[in-house]
């Protein structure tokens, strides 16, 4: 017997990983300066969330108020399908943000054209989602 083993044939060739990509989605986070609207339930006027996008990273995204629970994360469903929709269609952020602001009804909750708004960065609206006191322009609430 020598001690050389044959190679297996099927562990002889070279490995090769196809990449599958999902549908083309914004980024979730981006440290450029972002504008957001705010979503409200329809029947009592709560807040439920907050959309936001930014041109500069290609980036948008929905981020649920805390306080809100689930409501806010069933209300989530559309808003963030509404962005994945826009960015199949090679929309930038801002005319998705846009055009959720020309048709504001979502499920529960509906978007208040009058809350658009800039913040310096995504965080500053997750800050803002999870209802700090500490508030993009000085107030002190998610109405700030």
């Amino acid at each position: 017997m020598t001690g050389e083993r044959p190679i297996n044939p099927r562990f002889n060739d070279d490995v090769h990983f196809n990449l599958v990509s999902g549908p083309p989605r914004y980024r979730n986070h981006t440290d450029k300066p972002v504008r957001y609207f705010t979503v409200v339930d329809k029947q009592g006027g709560a807040v439920l969330g907050y959309v936001w996008a930014g041109d500069e990273d290609d980036a948008a995204m929905w981020e649920p108020y805390e306080a809100a629970g689930g409501r806010a994360l069933a209300e989530g469903g559309i808003w963030y399908a509404r962005l994945q929709e826009a960015k199949e269609r090679d929309l930038l952020p801002s005319q998705a943000l846009a055009e959720m602001l020309a048709n504001p009804e979502g499920n529960r909750g509906r978007a208040l054209p009058e809350s658009l708004t800039d913040a310096p960065n995504a965080a500053a609206v997750e800050t803002l989602a999870q209802g700090h006191s500490r508030t993009l322009h000085g107030g002190t609430g998610p109405e700030a």
